[in-house]
């Protein structure tokens, strides 16, 4: 015999669990995987659900199944958004966690039969997260893991005062775990997502709503017991944040999209968009206060040798370790940009001068000069860099960028010849401020 009434349910999350994959499939992170197991765990506490009244010990497994992948999906969702998950201690307090509420909910299933074993099961629940953190703490320390251990400790002293009680004290005792962990999952949805977006508040509220109910229903039948609520009421929490973080990985993939609309995806520096508009607000600050401004090009001397003999991937590297070497020579003020498949773009931003820009330039080109270690492959390659002073070589964007490439030319081909033929077409075809003197 099974109960069919849990097969809305089971259906309703079971179509959320497709909807959040779909969703998650777009932009798979560790985050998104751990999210779509917890909800598979929250469909097998309904399906379980559904067996409970089958005789015999098919309905005792039944309910141990069902509130152990409930107490599972919580701690999942936990455990999905703390911040510091790779580490080693947080591997082990997510087993002494799931470890610990799995015992005592078997043991609470098949009461009277295991009551004498619930005392130190419920000691066990607050003490395995506490030695945890305690063995780690010269190692790491976090105020999330202390709350942890909080949360567990009061749950144990909890469990210690209510679960003998004779009546409801195994209820009460169930209810309390299944409240702590999801106000664990309010806690820690709070703390990792603190910005004000539709899908954090959605999902914070959820989880909070969700751990009330294990506080409000048993409220409600022990103090109100000709009140009935239809159960489709107390399961509202999980589809509140089942959308909640639907809308948080929406919210993720477009703050992408929008990353990826400004930046480069291999280094993860500006593109050209962004930097022609950096460009452009600081031109237009440092007119205002009469400051210089210098615009540094790269262009990657040998760069397609190492593509074509070691390959795209080798080359990949070697752009995005020259991205982190340019950041790393500059100011914060500064902006490095990939504005080219081998071509990088450097702001000086005031206060700044021609000296200070060729000795950027120059320590640019030290830095290429050494071999790079790039997997098992040593490249070493050179690097042309053309400089450009604003005013002093050009009053307007279009112009100084073309100065810098100008230099930039020159430096390459070590020729005046060519700069200056080049500078005869433009100006023949467009009015441009003359950039200065190519410096020596």
């Amino acid at each position: 015999m099974l109960d069919w009434s849990k097969l809305p349910d089971f259906g309703a999350i079971a179509l959320l669990a497709c909807a959040f994959a779909s969703v998650a499939r777009r932009n798979q992170t560790p985050v998104s995987r751990l999210w779509l197991t917890g909800w598979i765990m929250i469909a097998l506490h309904f399906a379980a659900f559904m067996f409970i009244p089958t005789r015999g010990n098919g309905g005792t497994i039944a309910i141990f199944t069902g509130l152990v992948a409930l107490v599972w999906a919580g701690l999942l969702f936990i455990w999905a958004s703390v911040p510091y998950r790779t580490l080693p201690s947080s591997g082990w307090t997510l087993a002494a966690l799931l470890s610990t509420n799995t015992l005592y909910i078997g043991l609470i299933s098949i009461t009277p039969v295991a009551s004498r074993a619930l005392t130190p099961a419920a000691v066990l629940i607050g003490i395995a997260p506490l030695a945890v953190t305690l063995l780690s703490l010269r190692k790491f320390n976090h105020p999330m893991r202390w709350a942890v251990v909080m949360l567990y400790g009061a749950l144990a002293l909890f469990l210690l005062a209510v679960q003998h009680r004779s009546g409801n004290g195994p209820d009460l005792a169930l209810n309390a775990v299944l409240f702590t962990v999801y106000l664990g999952c309010c806690i820690h949805f709070w703390y990792t997502y603190r910005q004000a977006t539709t899908g954090a508040f959605i999902t914070i509220a959820g989880f909070f709503s969700w751990a009330l109910v294990f506080v409000i229903a048993p409220g409600i039948s022990a103090f109100l017991p000709g009140f009935h609520l239809e159960s489709e009421v107390w399961n509202l929490p999980k589809y509140v944040v089942a959308v909640g973080m639907i809308l948080l990985l929406l919210e993720k993939q477009i703050e992408h999209n929008k990353y990826l609309a400004l930046h480069d995806e291999l280094t993860g520096l500006p593109n050209r968009r962004l930097f022609e508009d950096r460009l452009a607000k600081t031109l237009e600050r440092a007119s205002r206060s009469g400051s210089q401004v210098a615009l540094l090009l790269v262009d990657l001397d040998r760069f397609k040798q190492v593509n074509d003999s070691l390959g795209h991937h080798v080359g990949d590297m070697l752009l995005s370790r020259v991205g982190d070497l340019f950041s790393g020579r500059v100011r914060r003020s500064d902006t490095v940009a990939r504005t080219g498949g081998d071509e990088f773009s450097i702001i000086l931003e005031g206060p700044t001068s021609r000296e200070d820009a060729e000795f950027v330039s120059q320590s640019l080109i030290q830095l290429l000069k050494e071999p790079l270690n790039l997997g098992n492959h040593a490249v070493r390659i050179g690097a042309s860099v053309g400089v450009a002073v604003f005013p002093e070589d050009a009053s307007n964007l279009e112009a100084l960028c073309i100065a810098a490439d100008l230099r930039m030319y020159d430096s390459k081909h070590g020729a005046q010849g060519l700069g200056e033929m080049l500078r005869t077409s433009m100006q023949s075809s467009m009015m441009v401020v003359e950039p200065g003197p190519v410096q020596r």
